[in-house]
């Protein structure tokens, strides 16, 4: 029984052995250069400090510095730069409309026959116009005489 663990113990010694010869291929160091680099790594002062955990890090700007101060000044000498917006009168307005389409329509509607006609009454009805209205463009092109005629 003694021989056969002694056996089977050589056996995985000599596996182990093939293994780790396979393992790690020839890359030209020494063992001693390997030996070096393992202690300078175990003597590095920051080998297990966080990123960050030592203060800051060094800054380096990727923009121009000409140019960051310049854009700076230009913003503080800025006269909009602390009003927000409407606190020094509205805005200007832009119409996105048509402004003869919105005078029809304003001409049409001060023409209404029942502008002041009140969509409900005490039962809920509602007001349908039939009137024509005059400012209407199809009523206008209806009493306009044809000169051909």
């Amino acid at each position: 029984m003694k021989q056969l663990y002694t056996n089977i113990a050589t056996a995985a010694i000599a596996v182990l052995a093939v293994t780790a010869a396979q393992a790690q291929p020839a890359t030209g160091r020494t063992r001693a250069q390997v030996e070096a680099e393992a202690i300078a790594a175990a003597r590095a002062p920051d080998q297990n400090v966080t990123r960050g955990s030592r203060g800051a890090e060094k800054f380096t700007p990727t923009a121009d510095p000409a140019k960051m101060q310049q854009q700076a000044i230009d913003a503080a000498h800025a006269v909009n730069q602390n009003v927000t917006r409407g606190s020094r009168g509205a805005d200007p307005f832009v119409s996105t409309m048509d402004p003869a389409a919105v005078g029809a329509q304003a001409r049409a509607t001060a023409a209404a026959p029942d502008q002041n006609v009140v969509g409900g009454s005490r039962v809920n009805s509602r007001v349908i116009s039939t009137m024509t209205n005059p400012a209407s463009p199809n009523v206008q092109a209806q009493q306009t005489p044809d000169p051909a005629k």
